[in-house]
């Protein structure tokens, strides 16, 4: 369970921190997926550093299991929030990424828990 564990939160705190860093060099894709729930552009940054702090918390919890779970928590609670979002604006479409990310940080959070 171990390794698996380090697989999932590795390739978790990727996308994630990917993620992040398109959300501070205000990537204009990521822009208009912001523009769409109605995140205001100069508040992205605040959901970035988000995501660049649990992708820190996933690869450091791989050493201290504390972290590790906090941060796949962290990632949970985000990734519902994004979900929320999307659907109070009707975006089914934009659906997809959230949810996918969301089941991931949920598969990091109990082979953590598992391996422990």
């Amino acid at each position: 369970m171990l390794i698996a564990s380090i697989v999932v939160s590795v390739l978790l705190a990727i996308a994630v921190g990917g993620s992040g860093v398109n959300k501070l060099a205000k990537n204009e894709t990521v822009m208009k997926g912001m523009d769409v729930v109605r995140v205001p552009r100069d508040g992205v940054w605040m959901l970035a550093v988000l995501e660049l702090a649990a992708a820190l918390g996933l690869v450091v919890g791989i050493f201290w299991w504390p972290i590790g779970v906090a941060a796949a928590i962290g990632v949970i609670v985000y990734f519902v929030g994004a979900i929320v979002a999307h659907i109070r604006v009707s975006d089914t479409k934009g659906l997809g990424a959230p949810a996918v990310l969301l089941l991931v940080a949920v598969a990091a959070l109990v082979l953590r828990l598992l391996s422990m």
